[in-house]
């Protein structure tokens, strides 16, 4: 469902309730937060005040709320209009208003006829066996660059091992999520349900899980009043029904400051949840995004598990290529050498793929001498992930920036400023975040942030 397609059924709610359609300001809330807007960022674009946004919004919500029996937020509204337009719009109609007639002047309901060919059928015959998405959090995919073993290994995973609970880790930039949208895509009809969740408002589990089990439980519950319907807890439905879960951006789930995958206050309870996914039997699978896991998902796996983690790293050289020809740089010299420098990274890469661009030097000016350029919008990126390790980590890092080859242990305890039980903590942490790297007995940091650590 697009963003038109939203604002069109929210105006004609809007004006069954109130006579009127959608105001500028009303849009530009709708608009904001289908694009995952703050209320802030509306208030600066439509220059007026924050408090004024929010007012605007909470009249909308409770407008919404009344008008199809359900609480609607800023969280769920695009779920709930999508809701809306994957179900038979004259059932709906007539359970929940009478009517579906709340056009305005010049306004027209959903041609159901285009939208939904099938609603002309029997609506008492039995529906096919499709799936229940809520998908409406899942970024759209974009262009997607050649991950063939990567998604390979997801998919047997998933669906040949019934790994019940996987973690995608990487680096900022890496392609974390695009991944996971190709993989969504290509397996989504394996499942009775696909739900996509992103973790950027730190829900807590008595939020999230309760939202969860009211999707999960609505094809159980179709007879039945909201305030009658009495849930399962969340395992008996993964154990009844074969669900995709994705949770992205799990690392807003963790402290900053820490070490890796310390929960923050009041969200101590998703570590029971993962466990409780990890050691009952059940046929459904979460799959954790972020760019670190929780502390009770182990780095290396065994195929004797449930349990699985998969760190992404960079792109390999041709399908790196792919990003530089978008931006017009596929047949600079020395090619590999900007691919290798930045690690393969599609973000990093398109960085500085625009600077190149919009400076208007050669590439070869820039693998001069080592060069390595950090655009303002990398070093921003770079910054808030460097801004969730911990002081300890600080000083490790610091360390690597000094070195100009890959290093032991025993380098790195030469220099007597870290003891050795709070380095090897530190080790483990920073490379859970995917921040250093590690072959055999030698540990590394990338180019990048060796010259952005060196910049602080």
């Amino acid at each position: 469902m697009n963003l038109k397609e939203m604002l069109n059924f929210a105006d004609r709610i809007v004006f069954e309730k109130t006579g009127q359609h959608l105001d500028d300001l009303q849009e530009a809330v709708l608009k904001g937060t289908v694009q995952h807007e703050t209320y802030k960022h509306v208030a600066k674009d439509f220059d007026c005040s924050e408090s004024r946004v929010r007012n605007a919004a909470s009249q909308l919500w409770q407008l919404l709320s009344e008008y199809l029996g359900e609480d609607v937020n800023k969280k769920n509204f695009r779920s709930a209009m999508e809701r809306l337009q994957n179900s038979n719009i004259l059932n709906f109609a007539h359970n929940v208003r009478g009517s579906f007639n709340i056009c305005g002047e010049g306004r027209h309901p959903p041609d159901i006829s285009t939208s939904h060919p099938d609603n002309d059928e029997k609506s008492n015959s039995k529906p096919p066996q499709t799936l229940h998405q809520d998908l409406s959090e899942m970024p759209e995919l974009g262009n997607f660059f050649d991950r063939t073993s990567e998604l390979q290994t997801l998919t047997t995973w998933i669906l040949q091992q019934n790994c019940r609970l996987i973690t995608l880790t990487g680096i900022s930039g890496i392609g974390k999520t695009s991944l996971a949208v190709q993989l969504v895509q290509q397996i989504k009809h394996e499942f009775e349900y696909a739900v996509w969740c992103t973790l950027d408002e730190f829900p807590t589990i008595d939020k999230f899980q309760p939202n969860l089990i009211q999707l999960l439980s609505k094809s159980e519950n179709l007879d039945s009043s909201p305030t009658n319907q009495k849930h399962l807890p969340l395992i008996k439905y993964l154990q009844n029904h074969r669900c995709l879960v994705v949770l992205d951006d799990v690392h807003n789930l963790f402290c900053s400051g820490e070490l890796a995958g310390k929960y923050k206050p009041k969200y101590e309870e998703y570590r029971s949840l993962f466990k409780q996914i990890e050691k009952l039997s059940h046929q459904s699978c979460f799959l954790l995004i972020g760019w670190e896991p929780p502390k009770e998902v182990p780095q290396l796996t065994s195929e004797n598990t449930p349990i699985r983690t998969l760190q992404l790293t960079g792109l390999d050289t041709a399908a790196a290529r792919e990003i530089l020809r978008d931006k017009g740089l596929a047949e600079i010299d020395n090619c590999e050498a900007l691919i290798h420098r930045y690690q393969g990274n599609p973000l990093w890469l398109k960085s500085v793929a625009t600077l190149i661009q919009e400076l208007g030097i050669s590439a070869s000016e820039v693998l001069i001498d080592d060069t390595i350029l950090l655009p303002e919008d990398l070093k921003e990126v770079l910054q808030e992930q460097y801004d969730r390790t911990s002081e300890l980590e600080k000083q490790v890092l610091s360390l690597f920036a000094t070195e100009n080859q890959p290093v032991n242990v025993a380098k790195l305890l030469q220099n007597g400023q870290i003891s050795s039980s709070y380095l090897l903590n530190a080790l483990q942490s920073l490379s859970r975040r995917c921040l250093i790297e590690k072959e055999a007995s030698l540990y590394t940091l990338s180019p990048v942030l060796k010259q952005y650590i060196k910049g602080l």
